[in-house]
């Protein structure tokens, strides 16, 4: 997926109309008050969005809008599932922690114990710089022309950036630059030490254990997403499906589809007993620090900022008809999740207005 780090635009007229009339925290807002946050996605015949925002393991609002399917005319419902792009990420990192926590590795192991194919010059490179994005490994997308048709998976990401690049952008630890190359790699070393499908591992590991029943790391031809989003571009009048790009079927850094009702049980998971043990969730939260004492703000899986004075824990999710956004502040156990097919919509925008709506003054 392209991605792009994002700081939330101006919103609308419509959003602040919204933000204005805060209600109590114990108050769950009617329909009729979210809709104008998502008066756009709920136009005849355009592609949707879901909206879910949680107190600590409690549900304040659950809803959904637009289509899911233009072409079939079938609405979005809670129980649709949008591809989640680089919000994927969350649950990669998780599979690693749960190896770490079992014994299998450490996250100061270096990459190339597990994947030898990866040039001598990465020989300092280590899973915790995969983690944080402190690789200095080159984003294999860029050696994947717009042109290409067939998809590349995370194997075929570990051979580009092993052959076409010639030498890291800095010095692992030193510096901070996103590449996806560091999850889809993360996916493979998954896979080398347990034997198994990435695919396989999370579901076995974190979406069965969670009852997340409709989650699925998906590979188009290969599964079959229930309840599923099509994603789409829009533009004027025209709406177009745009579903899948050349590298959708990479699983490690953006390949899992899943619904808000199944991310109400991942974030409620996390807030009474994350899978990983107390110890291992705050490491993977805790910003990574260079090597010239710098702190960065990124963890395992999650950028880790304030936000209004606020610890928040986000991300967003950006990928060919789809773009998400979920936002976490530990300090008062509000999480609050956007997810929409459609191309460009901006749903940290949103985010954020809810983040005002509920966030404690």
């Amino acid at each position: 997926m392209r991605r792009r780090v994002h700081r939330a635009a101006l919103v609308a007229a419509a959003f602040a109309c919204v933000a204005c009339d805060r209600p109590a925290s114990t108050h769950v807002p009617s329909r009729a008050v979210i809709a104008p946050l998502f008066a756009r996605f709920a136009q005849p015949g355009r592609p949707g969005a879901s909206v879910l925002v949680m107190r600590h393991d409690s549900v304040v609002v659950r809803e959904s809008f637009g289509l899911a399917d233009v072409e079939g005319g079938v609405a979005a419902t809670p129980a649709t599932n949008y591809r989640l792009a680089s919000l994927s990420k969350q649950f990669t990192a998780t599979a690693i922690a749960l190896l770490v926590r079992d014994g299998k590795l450490a996250f100061d192991t270096p990459a190339r114990a597990f994947l030898p194919e990866l040039p001598a010059y990465t020989s300092q490179v280590t899973i915790r710089h995969l983690l944080t994005h402190t690789s200095g490994l080159w984003d294999y997308e860029d050696f994947v022309p717009d042109s290409q048709v067939r998809q590349v998976r995370d194997a075929d990401a570990l051979t580009l950036v092993s052959t076409r690049a010639e030498r890291l952008y800095f010095a692992p630890g030193s510096a901070w630059r996103y590449s996806n190359t560091g999850y889809a790699l993360l996916a493979l070393v998954v896979e080398r030490i347990t034997g198994r499908p990435f695919a396989d591992v999370l579901r076995e590991r974190i979406f069965v254990p969670l009852e997340m029943r409709d989650t699925y790391a998906h590979e188009e031809g290969r599964t079959v997403v229930p309840r599923r989003a099509w994603g789409y571009t829009v533009g004027g009048d025209t709406v177009t499906r745009t579903d899948q790009s050349n590298t959708s079927a990479v699983l490690g850094d953006g390949g899992i589809y899943s619904s808000i009702d199944d991310l109400a049980r991942w974030y409620a998971s996390l807030d009474r007993a994350p899978l990983v043990g107390e110890a291992l969730w705050r490491e993977t939260t805790a910003p990574f620090v260079l090597t010239g004492g710098a702190p960065t703000e990124y963890g395992f899986g999650w950028f880790v900022e304030r936000y209004k004075g606020h610890l928040r824990l986000r991300h967003h999710g950006e990928t060919r008809g789809f773009t998400n956004a979920v936002s976490r502040f530990p300090d008062s156990g509000l999480t609050i999740v956007v997810l929409t097919n459609r191309t460009g919509s901006e749903p940290w925008a949103i985010a954020d207005t809810l983040s005002d709506r509920y966030l404690p003054r």
